[in-house]
């Protein structure tokens, strides 16, 4: 649902977009301009004298072709809005479906709903022929209504195509594409000194179902022509995606742009990249700087810590480990099924407030690779990547599930408790295992209980002897 913002001075209004199939499903909150003050004497004249007062679109000649029903015979209803409804029509000659949208004269009681309904063909007129604009045919008239002919647009909306992705979210690489094709319409309305004023997914619509079909922008209703170096200085749009600009009545071509740049944000869940450009290198999945962080960070962990993420890790199902799945595919540019230190430094080189030198990324790839092959596999990089925090914070019972279970992999007689040479059996270490043990013994009793576990889990737990002197920025220094 959108929320419509009215022109009218210091007046908001909502409205309800429906899910409609067709570029022409673009019914308006028609704007009246006229001061409220004005209408309520244009009403009182007409009470005063008892005389009905003539709408002013029943009065009007638009100029259009008057022979619309000679040439189309109208189907389907698609949609409606206030002023008017939106049909598939059949075009009599070839049979070639199209979308009218038909207004109604009795409706457009005021002279600025004639100007819209005006000022909203000559708009499709001149930005007739892009590829990413719903193709207008013409505009008709007849007694009773004007006729709005244009490309049937069959795919849905953008919106619908966002929820419809894994995790309502689309890929970097898939989003490029869209976003282009919002940033091509933005330009070319701007090349005729057009601002469209009401950018949103909804008003965004697919030419097919196909995958790779054409997006195409929709609804010019609230779009208005506008002189270089001025401004408009009324509010319209839709309240998620208008412009600050727009408040403060002093906007231009460049809500626009703030418009698209919302839109991109949903499109990939506040992670945006620069990838826009064509050819640009944009991957399938947005990387997570959380996991990027995390991987950083394991470097500094304890060895028993590091050794219980990864036993917390093995405790996880596939389906629970999706997303990670996603970032290690990402991350893995050669697909092979394991991170090398190329990958590693190229993944960490997008985590930008932190710069790593070489040594750094091989220290950190040294740390989470367990097994010592010089390769991260998958279940190494569950064990640095994993949000412990986000773990518990989410699902409190399937922390105490998995927590327990990675506890008992060390309990081996199930006592309760994780001794020290229970934790070298564990290990495989040889020679002193207290240090170990320090790391989660909080009540210095010589055994770790569960509680100091889970502890120990949660807290980013540091042995000095291991922590690298990371290269950070002054301003991120505490």
């Amino acid at each position: 649902m959108g929320i419509c913002l009215s022109i009218s001075p210091e007046r908001v209004t909502g409205f309800v977009s429906t899910n409609a199939s067709s570029a022409g499903d673009e019914e308006d909150d028609w704007r009246q301009r006229e001061k409220p003050d004005e209408r309520q004497r244009v009403k009182g004249r007409g009470r005063k004298q008892g005389i009905r007062q003539v709408p002013c679109g029943k009065t009007t000649d638009f100029g259009f072709n008057r022979d619309f029903a000679c040439r189309y015979t109208i189907g389907r209803l698609l949609g409606h809005g206030h002023f008017g409804y939106t049909f598939v029509g059949i075009d009599r000659v070839n049979g070639d479906r199209v979308a009218v949208k038909r207004i109604d004269r009795n409706k457009m009681v005021f002279p600025v709903a004639v100007e819209d309904v005006k000022r909203e063909v000559k708009i499709l007129e001149a930005l007739r022929g892009h590829e990413n604009v719903v193709h207008f045919y013409n505009a008709f008239e007849d007694d009773d209504y004007v006729y709005i002919v244009m490309e049937l647009c069959q795919g849905g909306e953008l919106l619908d195509r966002i929820l419809a992705k894994k995790y309502n979210r689309y890929s970097e690489k898939d989003a490029a594409i869209v976003v282009r094709q919002m940033l091509k319409v933005a330009a070319e309305c701007h090349l005729h000194g057009l601002v469209h004023r009401d950018m949103k997914p909804e008003n965004f619509l697919f030419k097919s179902t196909k995958a790779d079909s054409p997006l195409k922008a929709t609804d010019f209703g609230l779009s208005d022509f506008i002189k270089p170096g001025k401004k408009f200085h009324d509010i319209v749009g839709s309240a998620y995606y208008v412009a600050p600009e727009v408040l403060k009545r002093k906007s231009g071509p460049e809500s626009d742009v703030w418009s698209i740049g919302v839109i991109t944000y949903i499109l990939l869940c506040g992670r945006p990249h620069p990838w826009v450009r064509e050819g640009g290198l944009a991957s399938e999945i947005p990387l997570d700087i959380s996991v990027l962080s995390n991987m950083r960070q394991f470097v500094k962990f304890g060895r028993f810590k590091q050794f219980a993420l990864r036993a917390l890790a093995s405790t996880l199902n596939s389906e629970e480990l999706a997303d990670l799945r996603d970032q290690f595919d990402a991350i893995d540019v050669d697909k092979n099924g394991s991170i090398s230190l190329e990958e590693m430094r190229q993944a960490l080189a997008k985590d930008i407030p932190w710069t790593l030198m070489e040594p750094r990324v091989l220290e950190i790839l040294e740390a989470i690779d367990s097994n010592t092959d010089g390769l991260v596999d998958f279940s190494e990089f569950v064990a640095a990547a994993l949000r412990v925090h986000q773990l518990e914070e989410h699902d409190s019972e399937k922390w105490q599930q998995c927590s327990k279970a990675a506890f008992e992999k060390f309990d081996i007689d199930k006592d309760g408790y994780i001794s020290s040479d229970e934790l070298r059996m564990y290990i495989g270490m040889k020679g002193s295992i207290e240090p170990l043990l320090e790391e989660a013994d909080m009540d210095k009793d010589g055994k770790i209980s569960l509680d100091e576990f889970r502890h120990m889990l949660m807290t980013a737990s540091m042995n000095s002897s291991n922590a690298p002197s990371m290269s950070v920025p002054s301003s991120h220094k505490l």
